[in-house]
């Protein structure tokens, strides 16, 4: 028997497959989309890449769209006994964007009062 044949391809799944024709669907340029799969001792890992204009469609406000991306991708993981996760990588850094709100992005900047009273021009 070749063990060649017998061999899966784990770099092929559903999963993948999903994640790759949702974002086509999202994005301006869909041929930069590029999905790739590994399967390590965490489960499965989706790894995202797009280009830098179309991160703002994949991420969504507040990183609803990836969230939703992300909870789908559990449920077709839950499907086949399997946890999927899905990294979502910055064109330009090679970093990881997590496109949640509390972890890239201040939903209210926090200002902090000076320290000397501020004085006002009052005109005459």
């Amino acid at each position: 028997m070749n063990d060649d044949a017998n061999a899966k391809d784990f770099t092929q799944g559903a999963d993948r497959d999903f994640v790759e024709y949702i974002v086509k669907q999202l994005v301006n340029d869909p041929n930069s989309v590029v999905v790739e799969r590994a399967i390590d001792e965490m489960g499965v890992l989706i790894t995202l890449k797009v280009s830098r204009d179309d991160m703002g469609r994949v991420i969504g406000k507040s990183g609803q769209t990836a969230k939703a991306i992300r909870t789908l991708l559990r449920i077709i993981g839950s499907k086949y006994n399997a946890r999927v996760n899905l990294k979502i990588i910055e064109p330009e850094t090679g970093e990881e964007v997590t496109g949640s709100s509390e972890d890239n992005f201040s939903a209210s900047p926090t200002v902090e009062p000076p320290d000397a009273p501020i004085e006002e021009n009052i005109m005459e």
